[in-house]
């Protein structure tokens, strides 16, 4: 054991780093690298540029200056811009479609699969509330320069099924994840990325003990400034652990390590993932720098000149309202400050006996400029008249031209979300691939054993529970598309009318309209579509009778549909066994 330690820590000063060949990353190697990663955004400042902006975000905005006596207004404007943008970057509603590469043999053969991957993505979506996380997702990049997405397996999730387990997302800070290569953002080029957490000593022992730990023991309590920003937030029964995530240079897999200082929690494991299972988003780039610019970082001085304004102008306003007095001590032995109480003075002449000293005149372009320093900021940030809804539009086309021209400043920040959300989805397709298995899923019936079964007066369900291995999506690559619906109140009206045209002119079936029309629309829509495909097969069952020639009174055995053979029908096959001919059952 300490010939591997030797030979570890030789390796690691001749720079190929801690993993390498049959050694993995210890306690020792992986807090080293933890350090290394603190060393980085200090230098950058990042814990200072984060706590001050949350605080000017949140409304702490004189944290930490003397006022003086001074009155401390603010006017955060700061969070109704951040607001304004990061609702209309993902007010959009979201939906995922991965379709077969087009290069793949066989591509129909494959609509069955994609169809499961597609129900899957629709049960995440609303399991793990996408849109939420989206939202916090581009709030925590507007405010603090980076949002970050952590996806990982409940081994102990219910599923309903016998196969248990769920993927799981989750919110971290930037300031509590390390990149390998800090001067590269991109994700998936990473050698390792560790993930910082503050956990009670007592819950990472009892972890420790629970895999197998032999020196659990070793965990002790620590005080870790890193991951607390705030004194009063810290808390002297607690640890912080360490999620290491390295790419292995053989397999290209991705391997996990869970340690303390002092202890490790959980041995190294393969997730068995191609992909690290984090997404990454910068609001703005900054060169050479895995972390990157806030919206907010550089206009803070914005803020605090209005916030000083204001505070200057009700000094002003106090002082013009109740102005300094100077009076005659030897005429006047107390003075009362009470607000229209008289003052008796002796002798009887009132002449020079009290002076009231007049403040100077505020000039009204402080007020103005006021005003022009917030409605520029918001201006420069894509928060115009236009975009808050302080223009009114004339017409139609007004609206559209208007609601363009506001959403373009924040389109490349919008894309890039996109970008972000698409990279999540296909982390849980490496999820699905590992870990899924063989599930229940409904299947769809095809077209023609639905028409030939109600030729046969049995009627059949368009879907059916079915087994699926996820494993086979390891075998057969997919490409994710983001569809992106409009946002607009008017968009799914329009759509609306334009399906509601197109079955007016008979350019399309009721079958076609009900396929397309948006969900919470109609109540019941799949079973109204399986009744109607019923229908249809029946009257063309009927028309074939029809067409069929008179005087036999029965179907030549060369006229006889083809009766479907395979799982999922044995109940008809069985009457027919039974009866021994298909007389009555046609």
């Amino acid at each position: 054991m300490r010939k591997d330690k030797d030979e570890r820590e030789e390796r690691e000063e001749d720079g190929l780093g801690p993993f390498f060949g049959k050694y993995k990353p210890d306690c020792r190697s992986a807090w080293r690298l933890y350090k290394k990663g603190i060393d980085f955004n200090n230098s950058i400042n990042l814990e200072d540029t984060v706590k001050t902006n949350e605080n000017f975000f949140i409304g702490k905005q004189w944290e930490g200056i003397q006022a003086n006596g001074l009155p401390t207004p603010q006017f955060n404007f700061f969070k109704r811009v951040v607001g304004f943008i990061v609702a209309s970057i993902t007010s959009d509603n979201l939906k995922v479609n991965a379709t077969a590469l087009e290069a793949t043999e066989n591509t129909a053969e494959l609509e069955a699969m994609v169809r499961a991957v597609n129900d899957e993505f629709e049960a995440i979506m609303e399991r793990e509330n996408i849109p939420s996380l989206a939202r916090e997702f581009a709030r925590n990049a507007a405010v603090d320069g980076d949002g970050c997405l952590y996806t990982f397996w409940d081994d102990k999730a219910e599923t309903g099924q016998k196969a248990k387990g769920r993927v799981r997302t989750e919110i971290v800070e930037n300031d509590r994840v390390y990149f390998g290569n800090p001067n590269d953002r991109r994700v998936q080029t990473q050698p390792w990325i560790i993930i910082a957490k503050r956990e009670i000593t007592r819950c990472l022992r009892k972890k420790a003990k629970k895999n197998g730990i032999e020196d659990w023991e070793d965990i002790r309590d620590d005080d870790d400034d890193n991951l607390s920003m705030d004194e009063a937030k810290r808390s002297d029964d607690k640890c912080t652990e360490l999620l290491l995530l390295w790419r292995d240079e053989d397999s290209g897999e991705i391997w996990a390590y869970e340690t303390t200082e002092t202890c490790a929690t959980k041995e190294p494991w393969n997730t068995g993932l191609t992909l690290y299972p984090i997404c990454w988003l910068n609001w703005d780039y900054v060169r050479d720098c895995y972390h990157g610019q806030a919206m907010i970082t550089g206009l803070i001085p914005n803020q605090e000149f209005v916030n000083r304004g204001w505070a200057m102008s009700m000094v002003s306003l106090l002082r013009s309202g109740f102005p300094t007095k100077v009076y005659d001590s030897t005429r006047i032995k107390h003075l009362d400050n009470r607000v229209g109480a008289a003052i008796g003075i002796p002798g009887g002449d009132v002449t020079n006996a009290i002076k009231v000293i007049d403040p100077p005149s505020i000039s009204p372009q402080v007020g103005q400029y006021l005003q022009l320093a917030v409605d520029q900021t918001e201006q420069m940030l894509g928060a115009t008249s236009v975009a808050l809804g302080d223009t009114r539009p004339d017409n139609t086309s007004a609206i559209i031209a208007l609601q363009r021209a506001a959403a373009t400043p924040t389109e490349l920040t919008k894309q890039n979300l996109y970008k972000a959300i698409e990279d999540l989805f296909r982390i849980y397709l490496e999820f699905m691939a590992e870990y899924y298995g063989k599930r229940k899923i409904d299947m769809k019936m095809p077209d023609d054993l639905v028409q030939r079964a109600a030729m046969l007066g049995m009627p059949l369900p368009e879907e059916m529970p079915t087994s699926f291995d996820f494993g086979q999506l390891k075998d057969h690559p997919m490409t994710l598309k983001l569809d992106i619906g409009a946002s607009s109140y008017y968009s799914e009206i329009a759509s609306l009318n334009t399906l509601d045209n197109l079955l007016q002119n008979n350019r399309i079936t009721a079958v076609q309209y009900l396929e397309r029309v948006p969900d919470g629309h109609i109540p019941g829509r799949r079973k109204l579509i399986e009744e109607l495909k019923q229908m249809e097969a029946q009257q063309a069952a009927m028309a074939q009778q029809q067409a069929q020639p008179q005087g036999g009174g029965s179907l030549d055995q060369n006229q006889r549909p083809e009766l479907p053979q395979g799982g999922g029908y044995s109940a008809l096959q069985r009457k027919i066994n039974e009866a021994g001919t298909t007389a009555g059952l046609i």
